[in-house]
């Protein structure tokens, strides 16, 4: 485990972090999937977001309606007038990220900005409601995460795109690499193409910048338990029940 460099962080280590509010069955980023895992004790949550064609910023993970929900198009070509029409599982609505910050005032999220037009109302959208705590924002793309942190100044929680991830995997081995200075840490799947991201080495070499690392998509018991092992500071899953158990079973769940 590190300190904590922003308070977005502060809370007992391991993280538990709710994948779209845990896709298990389906429903995804709805509301409905928030309330049943603050019901299961999760206090972070993980989203995605991206803009309508009138400026609404959707938590949706998609650039389309098409796999989830009862409807089709791109969000992007689309007024949020149609887009809530949408039902993700044929039942569920979609939700305005601004809509979930306000239902669930204690939640903090982690929050994929998946299209640049986002960035913007993101970022203002945290502004407006002093909300610089409890979100922080990732991305795949380093120049959108760091562009964001340039917006938003040192009260923004960011965490590394692929090229910062990459240049700690490589100074973990000894590689000088530049790092973007500013963020709170580095949320990683545990392998990339066939290649092991986590290992004791990447962890500790997180751990000596201050960096947290958080780990995606991890939904069985034992590689949960491996990456505890590790020393990794967060888990973000879609099966909620299973790290509940497995972090009240090894005395970490808060």
């Amino acid at each position: 485990m590190t300190r904590v460099l922003h308070p977005y962080l502060d809370h007992p280590a391991p993280l538990a972090f709710a994948h779209r509010g845990g896709a298990a069955d389906g429903l995804e980023n709805t509301a409905a999937a928030f309330r049943r895992a603050a019901d299961a004790g999760y206090r972070y949550f993980e989203t995605d977001v991206h803009t309508t064609a009138d400026g609404r910023l959707v938590a949706f993970h998609d650039d389309t309606l098409d796999r989830v929900t009862d409807a089709k198009g791109r969000i992007a070509d689309l007024p949020w007038s149609e887009v809530q029409r949408a039902r993700v599982g044929g039942r569920e609505p979609l939700a305005l990220f601004e809509e979930l910050l306000e239902e669930f005032p204690k939640a903090r999220w982690n929050v994929d900005l998946k299209v640049d037009s986002a960035l913007v109302p993101l970022v203002e959208l945290i502004r407006r409601t002093d909300a610089w705590d409890r979100v922080c924002i990732g991305s795949f793309s380093e120049n959108r995460v760091a562009r964001a942190k340039r917006l938003a100044g040192p009260r923004l929680a960011t965490s590394y795109g692929v090229r910062g991830v990459l240049a700690l995997r490589l100074r973990s081995y000894g590689i000088p690499a530049a790092l973007r200075s500013g963020a709170v840490c580095a949320q990683v799947p545990e392998t990339q193409s066939g290649i092991r991201v986590v290992d004791r080495r990447f962890v500790r070499a997180a751990h000596e910048r201050g960096l947290q690392v958080h780990v995606w998509t991890v939904n069985e018991a034992d590689r949960m338990a491996a990456l505890l092992d590790l020393g990794v500071d967060g888990i973000m899953t879609d099966h909620l029940e299973t790290l509940r158990t497995v972090m009240t079973d090894r005395g970490v769940w808060v």
